[in-house]
């Protein structure tokens, strides 16, 4: 914590919490005695009324999450949007953010990158989602769920191929540890479970791999002379060294459509 932050929570009439029952043992730590009201995922849109209320009365109000930083993967993105609309005055001080250590100890390019969040649960939904970045040159960061990790990681080495990553986990706590490989070793590595909140950290495309445009009308073309989907599978994939996987999703239902 800052001395800002603390100062900032001191003054607040009120303060906004992801879990009054987690943030309540750290003001206490500090001393700090003010209302509380309960924020989260499942009451956001309602509560946010509320507190925009609360601000347009005159109140100072104060928004907190259980870990990391407010609207980043938690509730606070809606409370900030209606108060910009509003005209109230917004302010953010740094905090615990996962994703900014996790690129650094991960040591690849730090920028540019791309924060995706957590992947889409539902197969078709995180497959749209992975090929959707998979021919962008940055390096991408995912959070991933610690009894999903297995699986979230297998379909990214599907769809994007053997691509140097980091598993990092645990930031800034005792049992902080950054596994670095390639996405099959990290898919191993999880195979008996793993505990902790997680980051993972993997390589862009190569520079040189082509814009989907360029391989798709390859793949039009090669279907033109009579090559099977298959065929074409093999000969994209060498050609351009992209994953087999990717080329799929596009003729068995994108191409089709």
């Amino acid at each position: 914590m800052t001395q800002r932050g603390l100062d900032e929570l001191r003054k607040a009439d009120l303060i906004a919490c992801e879990d009054t029952r987690t943030s309540l043992p750290l003001l206490r730590h500090f001393g700090i005695s003010r209302p509380l009201a309960a924020y989260h995922s499942f009451n956001e849109r309602e509560k946010a009324e509320e507190l925009l209320s609360r601000l347009a009365g005159g109140a100072r109000v104060a928004l907190i999450s259980d870990a990391g930083t407010p609207g980043i993967s938690d509730p606070g993105y809606e409370i900030v949007r209606q108060c910009i609309a509003a005209g109230a005055e917004v302010t953010v001080l740094p905090g615990a953010t996962a994703f900014v250590p996790a690129l650094i100890l991960s040591g690849l390019p730090p920028y540019p990158f791309l924060f995706y969040g957590f992947l889409p649960d539902k197969k078709g939904e995180r497959e749209k989602a992975i090929l959707s970045v998979a021919s962008l040159p940055w390096t991408l960061i995912f959070y991933l769920s610690p009894h999903k990790a297995e699986k979230h990681l297998g379909h990214l080495l599907e769809l994007l191929g053997d691509r140097k990553a980091a598993l990092v986990r645990e930031i800034s706590k005792i049992y902080e540890e950054a596994r670095r490989g390639t996405l099959s070793f990290l898919t191993e590595s999880v195979r008996e479970g793993v505990r902790g909140e997680l980051v993972l950290v993997v390589e862009g495309a190569s520079p040189s791999a082509p814009s989907p445009e360029v391989w798709r009308g390859r793949a039009g073309e090669l279907l033109k002379e009579g090559k099977s989907p298959r065929e074409v599978v093999k000969i994209l994939s060498g050609e351009y060294g992209l994953s087999k996987n990717e080329v799929k999703s596009f003729l068995f239902t994108e191409g089709k459509e």
